[in-house]
């Protein structure tokens, strides 16, 4: 079975300014994410990626831009099925003014039972992540081998599921898990189990800095929609 890299789309004019952009349309990546993705390629540098996926969103098909013409001969493949959550009602509002909302707390304590009002379930969000990983995992093997890497390029919460899936975790567990702007997640997956290689990986160590206070709802809050990341 193949090594999957999972990349997050970089930072978005959405993440910096609080508001939790779902499945809007037109939300790009700010300056300081465009460099995060000029800055891919480097990153990557000596990694044989036999293909890549992402998501159907701008803000992850402009991350893999700077990949992709370095490397003109890398297979891309879009999946809707590692698309953002649909957060419904909650999509273009701001984070601060959703952590006053009742359903803040579910998210936070017991997401395997939150659903967004007018959009999907987080548990709906892990199925169709992990299956799509699944699936591609075998397309992936078949066609490149079994020591093959694939990246895909997709967003916050659909990482945090997937990578909750790999080390056997609840979903309720899943908001211990976090996934900066550009950061790299890599699984190596195996005929008995997956090896979690890397988690949020960005290269430095400035998501260790604390966020400014009230950024991203109550202290200890998961970041609904993963955050911004470090300034």
């Amino acid at each position: 079975m193949p090594t999957l890299i999972l990349v997050r789309h970089g930072r978005s004019t959405a993440n910096t300014g609080g508001v939790l952009a779902g499945r809007t349309p037109g939300v790009a990546l700010d300056e300081h994410g465009a460099a995060q993705a000029a800055a891919l390629p480097a990153r990557l540098a000596g990694i044989p990626l036999a293909a890549a996926v992402t998501s159907p969103l701008q803000r992850c098909e402009e991350t893999l831009r700077p990949l992709l013409a370095a490397r003109p001969e890398l297979p891309l493949h879009t999946d809707e099925r590692i698309g953002e959550c649909d957060y419904g009602d909650w999509s273009g509002r701001k984070l601060a003014e959703l952590a006053d909302e009742p359903l803040w707390e579910v998210v936070q304590r017991h997401p395997a039972a939150a659903a967004f009002p007018g959009g999907e379930s987080l548990r709906a969000v892990q199925a169709r992540a992990v299956d799509a990983v699944r699936e591609w995992n075998e397309r992936v093997g078949c066609a490149y081998g079994e020591d093959a890497v694939y990246l895909m390029c997709t967003h916050g919460d659909l990482i945090k599921s997937v990578v909750a899936d790999a080390l056997g975790l609840h979903l309720d567990h899943f908001q211990r898990i976090t996934a900066d702007p550009c950061s790299v997640t890599a699984i190596r997956y195996t005929r008995l189990r997956p090896y979690l290689l890397r988690l949020g990986d960005t290269g430095d160590l400035a998501g260790l800095v604390p966020p400014p206070a009230g950024r991203e709802g109550a202290a200890g809050d998961a970041a609904v929609g993963g955050g911004a990341g470090a300034p």
